[in-house]
């Protein structure tokens, strides 16, 4: 009876690099036999030297494939119609992706059988054989991208005096035990393919664009650039009670700080979509994709119940001392506000968490500056940069009086964008 090939059998004439691919192909599909030997036809040719053979076949199975691929392949010599021939059976594999070592997890190196043929697999037939073998674990499943450097996560390291080498990336979860980067890796790689999306408003809605912002990198690098750009819009003042200087901001610093790190802590990062901050007049909006951890209620949390969806990412901020202890952040948050009527609070969605900062009332208005008065009789139009140069106070305190300004009608604006006038009422 003559063999013929079918979508677990294939035949090869000799040994060529097809065969590698014809082994990953199996590896990644369902498994299947591979002759070497026979014509496509199913004729017996048979091998001059069927053991050297053999012997090649095991060292580029070793050589050229990942991971480790040997152990679900058996290799032999076979003797059909009295000419020898090697037979190579491949099961289905459990760390799939199997891929060419020369080009990574990438469509290039990644083949699947599709009936008797074989194709590159696309990059969501990547993604779905690594669900597979690594589980919907986020953090611990390999990345699609390899090619991965830490510059950026490295110098934060350093500044707290941590090494962030080869052995500590095992150790923190970047890599696994055979040499592949995971998301975890990923997101704190200078590659990182989350960002974090920052939007600033004219008034209390989104009708009016300041302007908008988009920061990509590490991701411990994106929350040091977001926080010092919240920071140039967090307006501050002092004043005196008795001998005692009290400083106060438009949010607390402390708020700010702890609702970005647990918007990255705690997002669900299987969802591509960004981290987005609404900047309003009145208020701060930080948008965190994921909703709550399944079995959590929003009266769990506030009560300081932890249960992170990324423990990973949450012991490298720990280490960091990014994050001061678990559990805590929501009530912290509120006791920063503890001077202010207004409270901080959260929405929670099916897949979503919202932490509103309210804007707190700054010390600093129009009534400190009565001499203003005289200043806008005799500038009946100006712009918010010659009111700095007049007060000698920073972007955000100006801002804060323009804003009341505006309020009370005594000013109406002029324009928009970097054109904008103000003329006195």
């Amino acid at each position: 009876m003559q063999m013929k090939e079918s979508p677990t059998v294939e035949f090869k004439r000799e040994l060529t690099d097809a065969v590698k691919r014809e082994i990953i192909a199996f590896a990644n599909t369902q498994g299947g036999e591979l002759y070497i030997g026979i014509e496509d036809d199913g004729t017996v040719i048979g091998l001059n030297n069927a053991h050297k053979t053999l012997e090649a076949v095991s060292s580029m199975l070793h050589d050229s494939i990942k991971p480790d691929i040997l152990v679900h392949t058996h290799l032999s010599i076979e003797t059909l119609e009295e000419k020898e021939v090697v037979k190579i059976v491949v099961s289905l594999g459990t760390r799939r992706p199997y891929h060419l070592k020369s080009k990574g997890m990438k469509s290039s190196g990644v083949f699947i059988r599709y009936g008797t043929s074989v194709t590159n697999a696309s990059e969501e037939n990547i993604r779905q054989m690594i669900m597979e073998s690594d589980g919907t674990n986020f953090e611990t499943a390999r990345s699609l991208q390899q090619e991965l450097t830490f510059h950026e996560a490295t110098a934060i390291f350093e500044k707290q005096g941590l090494k962030l080498g080869t052995e500590q990336q095992r150790t923190l979860g970047f890599l696994t035990v055979d040499g592949y980067y995971t998301n975890l890796g990923l997101l704190f790689s200078d590659q990182c393919e989350h960002s974090i999306k920052c939007a600033r408003y004219l008034g209390n809605d989104k009708l009016d664009f300041q302007d908008r912002k988009e920061f990509k990198g590490s991701i411990l690098t994106q929350v040091e650039e977001v926080f010092d750009y919240l920071n140039l819009y967090n307006a501050k003042s002092a004043h005196f009670e008795g001998l005692q200087r009290v400083e106060q901001e438009s949010f607390p610093s402390y708020a700010l700080r702890e609702a970005l790190i647990n918007a990255v802590t705690h997002r669900d990062y299987s969802f591509s979509g960004s981290i987005l901050i609404h900047l309003f007049q009145d208020r701060l909006e930080i948008v965190s994709l994921g909703g709550l951890v399944k079995g959590l209620t929003i009266e769990d949390i506030e009560l300081g119940v932890s249960q992170s969806r990324n423990p990973k990412l949450a012991n490298v901020l720990y280490r960091l001392k990014w994050i001061e202890s678990y559990g805590t952040g929501l009530q912290r948050m509120k006791e920063s506000y503890k001077q202010n009527h207004e409270q901080p609070f959260w929405t929670v969605g099916p897949n979503a968490f919202v932490v509103t900062l309210p804007k707190q009332t700054i010390a600093t208005t129009l009534t400190e500056y009565a001499e203003l008065d005289d200043w806008l009789k005799q500038h009946p139009e100006f712009t918010t940069k010659e009111l700095e140069v007049y007060l000698n106070k920073s972007k955000g305190t100006v801002r804060k009086i323009v804003v009341d300004l505006l309020e009370k009608g005594q000013i109406i604006r002029l324009g928009n964008g970097p054109s904008t006038r103000y003329r006195v009422r």
